[in-house]
């Protein structure tokens, strides 16, 4: 995924600042490895029975011998998840931020902002998550299979605040004396090949992600779970690049084919589908990806709108798809393969949209939906009361910019 990020960003923005951008994504990886390793993964899965935050394991003390396998491989799949949040914001400040202020960020944001809302939404003990053993058994949990709000909204809530205390680049929005322009100037990306190679290298590491989220393929329902969340990948992710393509073409007066509408709108299409790639039909993540491709054309424009400038359009594809991979499932999830993701009873919470049928007493209900609701609300929440702060007291002292 980091080779992926690294190519896409590469290929979106000037070739004068290539190099920057690689060294950042480099940064984001090696501070990321550091932080987690350190306190991130002790917070998010610390073994105490506190729901909020652990506080076991620092520096991966408790793995001391060969049993401990498993914990070392779990880790080391969890820091690709941390390092992919932390990445995502590469490319919103491209071109404008300081090194410094980078590898400060990445490292806050993977040991301790990225691990609260892991340890809420994916470890037993958290207090939101589907996974959760401490829980009232009669309330829905939030069910994010592989990350659309866990991963990608704390990374593209993050990428906000920063887009929006730092300030656009020169000559984006306002020439180099500051005057406000008329309309905004077009900072073209200079490489489709890299902006292409990058995302069929992101698309592949995906594969990676969703399916690989069942952390076993040993039986015959985690194989068939890991099975349809590959199917549900490429279908979102392709109708999400079709949705996205399509609209751009059709508002454009001159029949414009956007390659970076097609690109974005299958990382879209990806975003989306991550939450919920195991619990809905194949026919559920067409239409997911089909809305993600639409959102983000829509959100996009509204970013040029509001005047914040984001280099890579990381906040339309993570933050504004976060959000929908999330609601998606509180609309399409299937009672039958809840069970068989999260082996909850029959009479287990599916999608307000999927079915109201016996067999099915809490379906249509909405407390699946409500339960998405609160974890959109909490990450964003979160993430934007402990960033603010610190990219605020980073731009003060002159190190953001």
């Amino acid at each position: 995924m980091q080779a992926g990020f690294a190519m896409l960003c590469a290929g979106s923005i000037r070739s004068i600042n290539i190099k920057n951008i690689m060294l950042k994504n480099l940064l984001d990886a090696c501070g990321g490895a550091i932080g987690y390793w350190s306190l991130g993964y002790a917070f998010a899965y610390g073994s105490e029975n506190n729901s909020f935050i652990g506080s076991s394991n620092f520096f991966l003390g408790s793995v001391k011998d060969y049993t401990s396998g498993y914990d070392l491989a779990f880790f080391f799949f969890q820091w690709a998840f941390a390092a992919t949040a932390a990445t995502i914001v590469a490319g919103t400040v491209a071109e404008r931020c300081k090194m410094v202020a980078y590898f400060v960020y990445s490292f806050a944001l993977t040991a301790f902002i990225y691990p609260i809302v892991t340890r809420a939404v994916w470890a037993s003990q958290g207090w939101l998550g589907a996974f959760r053993t401490n829980g009232p058994s009669t309330t829905a949990g939030m069910i994010d299979f592989a990350g659309s709000g866990v991963v990608h909204l704390t990374g593209g809530t993050t990428a906000i605040v920063a887009a929006v205390i730092l300030g656009p680049r020169i000559g984006r929005f306002k020439d180099e004396h500051g005057v406000k322009l008329i309309s905004p100037n077009n900072m073209p990306a200079h490489s489709v090949i890299l902006q292409v190679l990058g995302t069929f290298i992101l698309w592949f590491g995906w594969y990676g992600f969703n399916p690989g989220s069942t952390l076993i393929q040993s039986t015959a329902p985690s194989s068939y779970v890991a099975a349809l969340a590959a199917v549900n990948t490429t279908l979102s992710a392709a109708s999400g690049a079709l949705a996205s393509f399509a609209l751009r073409w059709a508002l454009s007066d001159s029949g414009l084919l956007d390659v970076t509408a097609l690109t974005n709108g299958a990382l879209s299409g990806l975003v989306a589908i991550t939450a919920g790639c195991a619990v809905v039909w194949p026919w559920a993540a067409v239409v997911i990806g089909m809305f993600g491709g639409f959102l983000y054309i829509g959100f996009s424009n509204l970013l040029i709108k509001l005047r914040i400038d984001d280099a890579v359009d990381a906040i339309p594809v993570h933050f504004a798809n976060g959000i929908w991979g999330c609601i998606s499932v509180g609309l399409f999830a299937s009672n039958t393969l809840v069970k068989k993701a999260y082996d909850y009873p029959t009479n287990s919470y599916a999608g307000w949209f999927y079915e109201w049928s016996a067999g099915c007493n809490r379906c249509g209900n909405g407390s699946l939906l409500a339960a998405q609701l609160v974890g959109v609300i909490f990450i964003i929440g979160w993430t934007v009361c402990l960033m603010t702060p610190l990219f605020w007291t980073l731009n003060q002292f002159g190190l953001f910019r």
